[in-house]
């Protein structure tokens, strides 16, 4: 894909990185992502993507913003309460960039829906979902870029148990719903933890898309805000795995 003056004017600082340069814009261009979730984690990934020229984006949510939601859903604003929280991120990402072809399902995920970006991002807030998705991006040899955050934590890795052999899936992780779950607002959460989180949730998908560095297939990346701290573990194939084992 040939770039346009615009393109490049637009991404001038992406390009001038080795590691992207106008083939990674071209191939950015070029990609699909589906972001289920467009809230507290959904919208500043989808924000940095569409920014970075992702060429089409699919949001998936059947909620509408709360008051309650913009200290840390900054892809609101005030005016939007009430209106549906997908429809309105979709006019943020097309006002950023037009030339995005954005797409908009006003549904929940659920088993047996089909999203159609080559590249999914799970930024729900349910067990039941995460699992789904999980299944779903598995079966159909797709990357899952998966982020949570919860207090003053938040937890980013990237599923590839569909597409890399050997490669744990989300239940590789988390096998069970944990019996404590509690449901999203039930729990408080820092509006910068979110946004961290979000934001790292789309810088895997970039390097995903474009081929730059290592993404975090095989190890997940845990934030701790109280402490300012960044830490990795490893995550290895679990062969009893109720997905990915089969």
């Amino acid at each position: 894909m040939s770039l346009s003056p615009e393109d490049i004017d637009r991404h001038r600082r992406h390009i001038l990185l080795k590691e992207i340069g106008g083939p990674g814009v071209a191939k950015l261009r070029a990609a699909s992502v589906s972001i289920i979730g467009a809230g507290a984690l959904g919208g500043p990934a989808a924000l940095y993507l569409a920014a970075a020229g992702v060429g089409r984006i699919e949001l998936w949510d059947d909620d509408r913003v709360e008051r309650s939601n913009l200290q840390r859903q900054i892809q609101f604003s005030d005016a939007d309460t009430g209106t549906e929280k997908a429809a309105s991120l979709a006019a943020r990402i097309s006002a950023l960039d037009p030339g995005i072809t954005v797409s908009v399902q006003l549904s929940r995920f659920v088993e047996g829906a089909t999203p159609s970006g080559d590249i999914l991002i799970d930024a729900t807030d349910n067990f039941e979902t995460r699992f789904a998705l999980n299944a779903f991006a598995h079966a159909n040899r797709r990357y899952l870029v998966s982020g949570a955050a919860s207090g003053w934590s938040g937890q980013v890795s990237v599923f590839a148990s569909g597409v890399i052999a050997e490669a744990p899936c989300y239940r590789c992780w988390i096998p069970e719903m944990p019996p404590a779950a509690e449901a999203c607002d039930e729990v408080g959460v820092v509006g910068a933890i979110t946004g961290m989180t979000g934001s790292a949730m789309a810088l895997e998908t970039v390097k995903l898309m474009t081929g730059a560095g290592d993404p975090l297939i095989g190890r997940i990346l845990l934030i701790d805000g109280l402490r300012t701290e960044l830490r990795g573990v490893h995550l290895r194939r679990d062969s009893q795995c109720p997905v990915c084992s089969i």
